[in-house]
Formats: C-alpha cells, sequence, structure tokens
C-alpha cells in the first residue's frame, strides 16, 4: 500500500510538473518582448524547473 501511495505522490508531482512547464512556456512563447535566445533560454528553464524559474520570469517581466 505505500508503495502505492508513493507513485500516487510521484504521479502528482510529475503532472503539476507538467502543467506548470506548460503554462510558463505558453506565456513566454507569446511574448513579443523577448529575442528568439531570450524566449529560447526560458522555455529551456520552464522545462528543467518551472517552480523556481516562472517568478523569476515574472519579476522580470515586471522590470521591463
Amino acid at each position: 500500500m505505500t508503495e502505492l501511495i508513493c507513485y500516487a505522490l510521484i504521479f502528482l508531482l510529475l503532472i503539476g510538473h507538467c502543467l506548470y512547464a506548460g503554462k510558463m512556456y505558453r506565456e513566454v512563447h507569446a511574448d513579443e518582448g523577448l529575442t528568439l535566445r531570450e524566449k529560447n533560454d526560458w522555455k529551456l528553464k520552464a522545462l528543467i524547473f518551472p517552480a523556481f524559474f516562472y517568478p523569476k520570469y515574472k519579476s522580470n517581466k515586471s522590470k521591463v
């Protein structure tokens, strides 16, 4: 039973990661103020660890 709970938690974390990364990816892709290189950098960061980089992207976007 513990194994099933562990797998369920891992699955929920994976789904959350994918949804959050997709949200950041779409927002970065729609941002017209970024160059192609900046967009690619932010998209890569979104795929790696979106929970850490999304607030950084939002604060960087608000500065400009």
